[in-house]
């Protein structure tokens, strides 16, 4: 656990020398501030109303469409290796599991995510990411267990709100093809925030998305805002592992950072 805690930060480093896949330049003048990796993680997908969608959202941003239609995605995984700029992930405190909520969004020419919420089993991890972030996190009890080949996943909130799944991953691992509708799921370099009426965006860098086919069955969902309703099967995918560097956010209410 020691020797992996070490090789980690290299590895999360060496991310920011592969960035010909980017749609834009890497931040200049300013230092990452945070870094993770990301373990085992499902992408879930569903079509949801565009317009139902725009609802949710504070001025200044707009929804990011494909072939018509929002995306909604809820993704579960495991975080490791969290840790501040310059300093080693702290062994226990740099991991804990997680399970998002997130659309598709586009400001000034950026495409980013938008997330509904995101659940933690860590309270440090939900403290820190509110105060720094200003992220809609939550505490949750989340289990991740494994039966052989096949991961099981579930998260619940005290007040009742609730995702279980089983996946398992299939074939090779492969970046999204250009222009393709993986890629837009994926391949998101920002996140936005909405605080105080001001409206932010915090830059991400990782490398292309290793992707693999996944057989998945979830079993219970209850974590979408009320107003959208889900169109048609999910559409799956997963990825073994991903090294994400974090920018802090940047004030982008009035012109583009």
């Amino acid at each position: 656990m020691t020797l992996q805690l070490l090789k980690t930060p290299a590895r999360q480093g060496s991310s920011l020398e592969e960035t010909e896949h980017r749609p834009w330049p890497l931040p200049e003048g300013r230092p990452w501030i945070m870094a993770q990796t990301l373990d085992d993680l499902l992408f879930a997908h569903w079509r949801v109303s565009a317009d139902a969608v725009r609802a949710l959202l504070p001025a200044g941003l707009d929804v990011d469409e494909r072939d018509g239609s929002a995306w909604l995605g809820v993704t579960p995984f495991v975080v490791t290796g969290l840790r501040a700029h310059g300093l080693l992930p702290i062994p226990r405190a740099s991991s804990f599991r997680e399970l998002n909520v997130r659309t598709y969004v586009i400001r000034d020419g950026r495409p980013g995510i938008w997330f509904f919420s995101l659940d933690a089993s860590s309270h440090l991890a939900v403290a820190a990411a509110r105060l720094l972030y200003r992220l809609p996190y939550f505490h949750a009890d989340v289990l991740f267990r494994r039966h052989g080949a096949r991961i099981l996943f579930d998260s619940a909130r005290d007040e009742g709100t609730a995702f279980s799944v089983s996946y398992e991953a299939k074939g090779s691992a492969a970046p999204p093809a250009p222009g393709s509708l993986e890629e837009f799921l994926t391949e998101r370099y920002c996140l936005y925030v909405e605080h105080d009426g001001r409206l932010y965006r915090a830059e991400i860098h990782h490398r292309p998305w290793p992707l693999q086919p996944v057989d998945a069955d979830i079993q219970l969902n209850t974590m979408l805002p009320a107003s959208l309703l889900l169109e048609g099967d999910p559409l799956f995918h997963y990825s073994a592992r991903q090294d994400v560097v974090i920018w802090a956010l940047v004030d982008v209410s009035e012109a583009d950072a």
